[in-house]
């Protein structure tokens, strides 16, 4: 039986889509590089190098400045070298999506503790970008219906490792939830989905209330 770094490494490696995307949106597709992938492999062997069973976070897709540098979901720079300790050439930027989640993860105790039960993938593992900016698969319905396939090919893959589809935790409270539970009464994946709100949306506008918000994560990981 394979590792889940070993799965994963193999996901990530074998992402590459093909067809052109419609409305002039361009894949934001990291995997490419033999950089971003070298530092994958380090951060999959030093977490995932084991096949214990682990619940799904799932997001809405990479953006330019966290996973779509670094190669690892809501993973800025800045958090693969102080909270990860892993080596990398991506210099020291951070994202405020990522300073959520580690802050998050280390209230939760440290990415170790964290990555031992939880992995954090996206509803669509690559990102997608628009006139030099992010955009979401659901932000242009032509886009949404375009990738859909591409998009429950990834989840029923991830699905083939020892994932715990008694619940998945959403990241991105409405039309991802909205989206990923339409799917998901399709193809019955998961017992129950759980939304949470984004870490852009609480870092931009709630930022005074970080610890409740940090608190809801930390309870619905709890649940059974």
């Amino acid at each position: 039986m394979k590792s889940w770094a070993q799965d994963l490494y193999e996901f990530y490696s074998s992402l590459k889509p093909k067809q052109r995307l419609p409305n002039n949106v361009q894949w934001l597709y990291p995997q490419r590089s033999e950089e971003v992938m070298n530092v994958v492999q380090k951060f999959l062997q030093k977490y995932f190098n084991d096949n214990n069973q682990r619940t799904l976070f799932l997001g809405i897709n990479p953006g330019r400045f966290g996973a779509g540098i670094t190669g690892v979901n809501f993973t800025a720079a800045k958090q693969l070298t102080d909270d990860c300790g892993i080596d990398h050439p991506f210099g020291k930027g951070s994202e405020l999506s990522a300073e959520f989640v580690y802050t998050m993860i280390n209230a939760y105790g440290g990415p170790e503790k964290f990555y031992s039960r939880f992995f954090i993938g996206s509803v669509c593992p690559l990102g997608f970008v628009k006139d030099g900016k992010n955009i979401n698969y659901y932000d242009d319905k032509d886009l949404q219906k375009a990738v859909e396939p591409f998009i429950v090919q990834s989840i029923e893959k991830q699905l083939s490792f020892p994932v715990d589809r008694s619940r998945c935790l959403c990241i991105g409270g409405e039309k991802n939830f909205r989206y990923l539970s339409k799917l998901n009464a399709e193809h019955n994946w998961f017992n129950e989905i759980i939304p949470l709100p984004h870490p852009r949306f609480i870092m931009q506008y709630r930022r005074k209330q970080v610890q409740p918000f940090i608190q809801l994560y930390l309870d619905a990981m709890k649940k059974k």
